[in-house]
């Protein structure tokens, strides 16, 4: 289980989760419990989006649904890997960091340095990180041990018969490894949650997008990556993922998420300047209120990302000094 992920949903979260929010099919749905998003008045402004690359299309998606409900209101998005959004942020460039990983200490501490205050992170969606291969593949599952003799130097250099495979075709055949860049987030989590904080091959074929990874092991077919599962197509097959080889091992699905049984879940984030004590501007109190609405999580479901419970939401927007009411 990922334990880590499941103390930051609560048993209480994931329960009701299963109960409601995942359906027989495993297919993520809304919670019914969040409020549709009403139209306020007197909105003005830029909402302005730098940082995860992984989150660039759920980012565009609400920013131009925002500013079709408040045409005058200006916007611009920018996905180029988290590491980007801490330093917008200070510099003023960005309202809203999202972030395919949390912010590490060196971050916080820099805006911490510069404001006086640490940033306030949201939990906006669900992801399951995925280790994927080739349709063609003769493999259906891995262990997080196996990934990190894979991709980190603490292991060899492997083949697929290092995996078991046996066939003939693909036993003696080297494994091509996919991957982002180091200014990804989901570059620093893999990092972090597999290879147990080990640097990564140099073999590793560093991808400058998610899309990308996926692209090149639909057209190489010795080939394993890593990615967030919105980016899966047709052409590749997601591994279900163990923790050790005496675990189970669980399909990267919503209902293995909210329970913490998938082992590289987790929050996607965004990141904002909130300074204690006062209230956010009303174009981003309004833009936070609507990320956390009905339409701002069908919007997660539509870049195949899993939405927030209402209880998550109503957590966050508190952080954020916005009032739930619902």
């Amino acid at each position: 289980m990922n334990t880590t992920f499941a103390r930051m949903m609560s048993g209480a979260v994931a329960v009701v989760a299963l109960a409601g929010t995942a359906s027989a099919s495993s297919e993520p749905v809304v919670d019914s419990a969040l409020p549709t998003y009403k139209v306020a008045q007197s909105v003005a402004g830029e909402v302005k989006f730098v940082g995860s690359d992984s989150m660039l299309t759920l980012s565009t998606h609400w920013a131009e649904e925002f500013t079709k409900l408040y045409p005058s209101v200006g916007k611009s998005v920018e996905g180029k890997g988290s590491s980007t959004a801490p330093t917008a942020l200070i510099e003023g460039t960005a309202t809203f960091g999202p972030m395919s990983r949390p912010m590490k200490s060196e971050e916080t501490d820099k805006f911490e340095k510069k404001f006086g205050y640490k940033p306030t992170g949201l939990r906006v969606a669900i992801d399951c990180l995925a280790i994927f291969v080739n349709k063609d593949a003769p493999i259906a599952e891995i262990s997080i041990e196996q990934a990190k003799a894979i991709f980190s130097v603490e292991g060899k250099d492997m083949s697929w018969g290092d995996l078991g495979v046996t066939n003939a075709d693909w036993a003696s055949k080297p494994l091509a490894l996919y991957g982002r860049n180091s200014s990804s987030g989901t570059y620093g989590y893999f990092k972090e949650h597999v290879l147990g904080k080990k640097d990564f091959k140099p073999t590793v074929k560093e991808q400058p997008g998610s899309s990308g990874v996926i692209n090149a092991i639909a057209t190489d077919k010795f080939a394993i990556g890593y990615s967030a599962i919105g980016y899966r197509t047709a052409d590749v097959k997601a591994l279900k993922v163990k923790k050790t080889a005496k675990d189970a091992a669980f399909a990267p699905s919503a209902e293995n998420a909210y329970s913490g049984e998938y082992p590289v879940a987790r929050f996607l984030m965004v990141y904002i300047n909130k300074k204690p004590g006062e209230a956010l501007p009303p174009v981003q109190v309004e833009m936070v209120k609507m990320m956390f609405s009905r339409q701002g999580q069908e919007g997660v479901l539509k870049d195949k990302l899993i939405p927030v419970t209402a209880d998550i939401a109503r957590e966050d927007l508190k952080a954020a000094g916005v009032t739930p009411g619902f």
